[in-house]
């Protein structure tokens, strides 16, 4: 039974809440007439507290407003290449290439460049050998080895495996290997099994991520690096604590500890990007390394956490779903990327190939 007050209250609110819908519909009305012919540009569309959607509109803006340029589009259709764009800003599927084969240099040249353009690209129907994936890799540089994961028959293949036992780890957002003196230019991931339900890889545009940061953040990052290590392999990762003489001969071998900055401008591209991993940087170890003064702690942690949000919004990415055969080819230097944990207990298996990179570093007003 409907209570006589509570319904009069309804009443009364739908009545109030018509009554104010109108007279705003009447003002804006009347705004959108006084401001006619005058177009606005897209930093005062967006609420300063919210600069998300304009990041990705600035980027968009950059690329000339296209997916691709009209000169990259001309040579797809010259060799017979359909894209597909799955994001805006990022991510373009290519079809008609056949992997297996060897590519000739025209091909290869537009594989490349569209990886530049569109930071993460993809393949699919390949089902490539292990010595086959790592052949198409050194097409773009020398290769990476992984010291803290079960490499495949070829020792540059890395074993990404879960399943009954191994619930999905990777479910972060992050760039590969910022632990290394010069971190992976890109990683070559091939799908060898896959969940019947989840499972995908989300991609962001760090350019986008970038450019959609409040200008007082922006301008606090200009000069500010942090300190990256591999802790985080060091404790076993569900096998337990790793040995002492392990780690450290693992420290004699390889630095623990690297300053990268928080902005990086690709060597390409000369486009500026955010670049950070939340699970290799030492959250508390931002300085400033024009002054060498380092920030407090807590400020420290605090300016990490901002960043990490940033880099993690929805507007940024774009999420490919796996196929047996598929591959994705993605750009360490401009995009970061999440595997989705949401599979478990299913099975899921990934083989990945890294191409090795360079130092980062920072041009202050590059953005391409």
């Amino acid at each position: 039974m409907t209570n006589p007050d509570t319904s009069n209250q309804q009443e009364q609110y739908n009545l109030v809440a018509k009554k104010f819908a109108e007279r705003l519909v009447e003002f804006r009305a009347a705004a959108k007439q006084a401001s006619s012919g005058v177009e606005k540009p897209a930093e005062a569309l967006f609420p300063a507290f919210d600069r998300t959607g304009l990041g990705v509109a600035r980027e968009f803006e950059r690329m000339g407003n296209k997916p691709v340029s009209d000169e990259l589009q001309s040579r797809a259709d010259a060799l017979g290449i359909e894209f597909e764009h799955i994001g805006l800003t990022l991510g373009t599927v290519l079809h008609g290439i056949d992997l297996k084969k060897t590519l000739p240099s025209e091909l290869t040249k537009l594989v490349r460049d569209t990886l530049l353009a569109r930071k993460v690209i993809f393949f699919r129907d390949q089902n490539l050998s292990e010595d086959e994936q790592v052949a198409f890799a050194r097409e773009f540089g020398d290769l990476d080895a992984f010291p803290f994961g079960k490499p495949g028959s070829n020792p540059y293949i890395l074993e990404i495996a879960h399943g009954p036992q191994s619930p999905g780890t990777e479910n972060g957002w992050h760039t590969d290997v910022t632990w290394m003196e010069k971190p992976s230019l890109g990683s070559i991931a091939q799908c060898v099994s896959v969940p019947p339900y989840g499972g995908d890889t989300l991609f962001a545009d760090s350019y986008a991520a970038y450019q959609g940061l409040p200008d007082d953040v922006a301008d606090r990052l200009q000069h500010l690096h942090g300190i990256n290590d591999y802790q985080i392999f060091l404790m076993g990762r569900g096998a337990g604590k790793l040995p002492d003489d392990i780690v450290d001969g693992l420290k004699q071998e390889l630095p623990f500890g690297v300053s990268h900055p928080l902005l990086r401008t690709h060597p390409e591209t000369g486009v500026t990007g955010l670049y950070i991993h939340g699970g290799f940087l030492r959250h508390d170890s931002l300085f400033d390394i024009s002054s060498g003064e380092a920030l407090s702690a807590e400020e420290s942690k605090q300016l990490v956490a901002v960043l990490l949000k940033q880099h993690g919004r929805p507007e940024y990415t774009c999420r490919f779903k796996w196929q047996a055969g598929s591959i994705a080819f993605w750009d360490n230097r401009a995009a970061q990327h999440y595997a989705a944990s949401d599979y478990f207990p299913h099975q899921r298996l990934l083989r990945r190939v890294t191409v090795s990179g360079d130092k980062p570093f920072y041009e202050p007003d590059q953005m391409g």
